[in-house]
């Protein structure tokens, strides 16, 4: 794609990149056939191609976001599918990133939009604040079908539906300190914690640590992590999400000095591929650039790492499961054969659902600030899931969990969680 940037425009560092993305993109339009929201809404315009081009024409003439910029980069879910399927490497992910950061600073949303976005972004990434509002949740639940009819407060309607309606159980997996091997030690590695998932589940790490310390690895769940960021970075506030990486990055740091660590363990491939992408984001913070990398190359999926300790084959147990692939793992972390292999492995028959590179509508908030797509995704995916007749759905994210567990009766796990029960652990509570 030809550009038309001045040098003065190309001295920002920012603009300087997405110069050289743009200049990336030959206008084939692959990206089109992969996009979710093009394949369900039709629009050029809400096609990565069709994005990529109003982003061009904003930073090119150096303008402010106006609505039309803002409602389709909005409808972007950052499943990053497009980037899987192009064939000549766009990397739409950061320049999206910086499109979203360049709204945030030049464009005026409505009043009930910002108050939304600000109220998600000063709740969901921390769990002292997001399990009581999870209770209040449970209360307002009856009024979300009179919120629907307004439609500036959707959003608010879609939050009390997708809460959940029983009473959440505390967990201790999220307790700072070390979970000591129960066989001859084989590793250290650090667990993220997280800030959404400890409180809408907290069993997955349970089933984490309990697989990995069986396994003879030690289990360190440091004092002082957080949110990995992607939660405000998705929605352009650049320096909060700096700051949360920043944290996390001095955390895990101390842990690497402190034992030494042969890996970082995400539970939740959102999370994992913001925090493999802190090498990124931090590159230009020279007290940071260097740590960020490291802690960038440390940071694996669950299944990643379970899959280097090279379990034993088990016999199969006669259930059937469907594996759904997020797209943070699909797209952003290209790990696509492990999680079923080790399932297979397990003793599990995989099935794959038809179209599962297209989004089941999590994303974040999107099923929250985008309820209308994201309700037509979820759909769609748990009509392709059932299809497949599985006794049980397994993924890596529990944003997907959340999505697709509302729209179906199939009980919904973690991969991990049935790894651990493969292997010695206790049978998941949800299965019959």
């Amino acid at each position: 794609m030809q550009t038309n940037f001045t040098a003065e425009q190309l001295a920002d560092p920012y603009v300087a990149e997405s110069e050289k993305i743009l200049r990336r993109c030959v206008h084939c339009g692959f990206c089109t056939a992969t996009c979710p929201t093009y394949v369900t809404l039709g629009n050029e315009l809400d096609s990565p191609r069709g994005r990529i081009y109003l982003i061009k024409d904003m930073l090119e003439n150096d303008r402010p976001a106006d609505a039309e910029v803002v409602t389709h980069i909005d409808r972007c879910l950052s499943c990053l599918a497009c980037m899987t399927t192009c064939p000549s490497g766009v990397d739409y992910m950061h320049l999206v990133d910086h499109a979203r950061i360049h709204i945030e600073k030049t464009y005026r949303r409505p009043l009930m939009d910002r108050m939304i976005r600000q109220m998600l972004a000063m709740i969901l990434p921390y769990p002292s604040r997001f399990r009581p509002a999870l209770a209040l949740a449970r209360l307002g639940r009856p009024f979300a079908p009179l919120l629907k009819g307004v439609k500036p407060l959707r959003p608010v309607a879609a939050m009390l539906e997708l809460a959940p309606q029983g009473r959440l159980r505390h967990s201790d997996s999220a307790r700072p300190g070390v979970r000591a091997p129960e066989a001859a030690r084989r590793g250290r590695v650090a667990i993220l914690t997280g800030c959404a998932q400890p409180v809408l589940d907290g069993g997955i790490n349970e089933a984490a640590i309990r697989l990995l310390t069986r396994l003879g690895v030690e289990v360190v769940v440091p004092e002082g992590e957080g949110c990995c960021s992607a939660l405000v970075h998705h929605m352009g506030k650049e320096e909060p999400a700096l700051d949360f990486a920043r944290r996390n990055v001095d955390v895990w740091t101390r842990e690497i000095e402190r034992g030494g660590l042969d890996a970082i363990i995400i539970t939740a491939s959102g999370c994992g591929t913001t925090i493999k992408d802190y090498g990124h984001m931090l590159r230009r913070d020279p007290a940071y650039s260097e740590k960020a990398a490291r802690v960038s190359a440390l940071a694996k999926d669950v299944t990643e790492y379970v899959a280097t300790l090279e379990l034993p084959a088990q016999d199969a147990r006669g259930m059937t499961v469907a594996y759904h692939s997020a797209c943070s793992m699909q797209h952003g972390q290209k790990i696509t054969q492990l999680p079923k292999a080790l399932l297979a492995k397990a003793g599990f028959k995989v099935r794959d659902p038809a179209e599962g590179h297209l989004c089941c509508g999590s994303a974040g908030t999107y099923n929250i600030m985008q309820p209308e797509i994201s309700a037509q995704l979820k759909a769609r995916k748990v009509r392709n899931i059932e299809a497949t007749q599985p006794d049980v759905i397994a993924t890596g994210n529990i944003g997907c969990m959340t999505q697709i567990g509302s729209g179906t009766a199939l009980p919904i796990l973690h991969t991990v969680e049935l790894l651990d029960w493969a292997y010695g652990g206790p049978k998941p509570a949800k299965l019959p």
